[in-house]
């Protein structure tokens, strides 16, 4: 099966085909550096990370191109309110950015660059746009004409006349028409600025992503991404810019992630009901929030709450747990020269089963679902006392395998149970070696056959969710 995927200028799925038979050409618009990223940041971020990553395994040459617009009104407002260049605050959350998505497990892009190392191409770019009759200056800010290019809002599906009706014209804007976009911006007194035909200013929000993505993949390329909310207005003025500046086609397949919600609202800083990621991973695993953000298709809106973080976070334990197991039984030697022909199967069927459900415009909520077949087929075999350590170890690679195409499923499994455990004590209401003492009291209690008193302990341990585990080598415990 081809790899499909949703285009959203088509509204459908199409086959892909990229320009160069074997080679990618993949934008994606980075964020506004003027505070910490948040859960929506980190959805768009992984879910493109992730296509970036499949598409490397199903062996194109990938090139992919994530900026950093660095210069913005947000950006001078925060350093306005500082008290400091704009470039100390964009500098600061570049930085804070390149923490939270390596924390997420992240690759480089292939190319980060940033909008004010492209002053002189976003020029040469609006110029090119005042000569061809798409835009126009007025007393220093640059215009597009959205009436000048006939196929305008083909992205978003929208009617210019609906919209126009219900539009106005900001007070000392000298806009020809409501939706006229700013190409660029005349400096204000106290603003950073830069050398232009046009005067002292700085670049519109949409032009620089023009600049950069021509400049590292040419007028035309494979993909563009980002989130639903992009779609309008800047992904569809991107279109206007560029197809005007260059008469061609800009991009062949527009791809755009669904919204994070919380309680059935568009998570957003407008709204005020937004988590940094900052936030999120002091209280869970960075590889438990990676793994949620792809428990569902990177389309299809996602529920952000602490019960489905966590039932992600169980999800991914089970998965370590099978994992450490098969590590345990291939260290004891159980089950030597039995086979299991369900495992076999799973097994052996896992890879074209993970590509069919990718190929299907990257379902990773599929994917994860034949992971966890294997899973069970795996846990089942163990509590039958295993198999032929050649078919576990290959369930462990086939699993292992699919991790690594994810990002998911990287780390040792005792470590990561052990880490996972950790954090849920940290979280509990009684101390580690309280509950050390107590697991003491009870194995003095049983040792003197006192059971009541045993009960006792291990009811007042599970009232605290402490799950108690009696085996030959002792007792441990976990946290329900």
């Amino acid at each position: 099966m081809a790899l499909r995927v949703y285009n959203t200028l088509t509204g459908s799925k199409e086959e892909f085909a990229p320009l160069e038979p074997g080679k990618v050409k993949m934008y994606v618009c980075g964020v506004t550096v003027y505070d910490h990223c948040h859960i929506g940041h980190a959805r768009a971020n992984v879910v493109f990370d992730m296509i970036y990553r499949y598409l490397r395994h199903s062996g194109y040459e990938v090139t992919y191109v994530r900026n950093y617009t660095d210069i913005d009104d947000k950006i001078i407002n925060r350093a306005n309110q500082e008290g400091v260049p704009y470039n100390v605050i964009s500098e600061r959350y570049i930085a804070e950015f390149d923490r939270d998505m390596a924390a997420l497990a992240l690759d480089l892009p292939t190319h980060q660059p940033k909008a004010t190392e492209h002053i002189a191409e976003i020029i040469e770019i609006i110029q090119r746009l005042i000569d061809k009759g798409y835009a126009y200056d007025v007393e220093g800010d640059v215009y597009f004409s959205v009436e000048a290019f006939n196929p305008y809002l083909k992205l978003s599906k929208r009617n210019l006349e609906e919209m126009q009706a219900g539009a106005r014209i900001e007070v000392g804007e000298k806009k020809r028409h409501p939706m006229d976009f700013a190409l660029w911006k005349g400096s204000k007194p106290g603003e950073p600025y830069w050398e232009s035909p046009w005067g002292k200013g700085r670049p519109g929000w949409h032009i620089e992503c023009s600049a950069m993505s021509m400049k590292f993949l040419g007028e035309t390329f494979d993909i563009h991404g980002g989130g639903k909310d992009l779609v309008f207005p800047h992904h569809e003025n991107e279109i206007a810019q560029s197809e005007a500046a260059n008469g061609k086609p800009f991009v062949r397949y527009w791809l755009h992630n669904g919204f994070v919600n919380i309680n059935a609202e568009k998570m957003s800083k407008s709204l005020g009901n937004f988590f940094t990621i900052k936030e999120v991973l002091e209280k869970y695993d960075a590889e438990v929030l990676r793994f949620f953000l792809l428990s569902a298709h990177y389309r299809s809106p996602i529920d952000f709450s602490d019960q489905n973080l966590k039932e992600s976070e169980a999800g991914l334990e089970r998965i370590y747990k099978a994992l450490a197991g098969i590590d345990d039984a291939l260290a004891a030697g159980a089950g030597a020269g039995r086979t299991d022909e369900e495992l076999a199967e799973k097994v052996g069927t896992l890879d074209e089963r993970f590509r069919e459900a990718m190929d299907d415009d990257f379902n990773t909520a599929q994917a994860l679902g034949y992971v966890f077949d294997l899973v069970r087929a795996v846990n089942r075999v163990l509590a039958e006392g295993g198999c032929d350590g050649a078919l576990l170890a290959q369930a462990r690679d086939a699993i292992r395998q699919v991790g690594r195409v994810l990002g998911i499923i990287t780390s040792e499994a005792d470590a990561f149970v052990e880490r996972l455990q950790g954090r849920k004590a940290a979280e509990l209401p009684v101390a580690v070696e309280e509950i050390e003492r107590m697991i003491e009291e009870r194995n003095a209690a049983r040792k003197a056959k006192d059971y009541g008193k045993s009960d006792e302990i291990r009811d007042r341990l599970l009232a605290l969710n402490i799950v108690l585990l009696d085996s030959p080598q002792g007792t441990s415990w976990k946290v329900k």
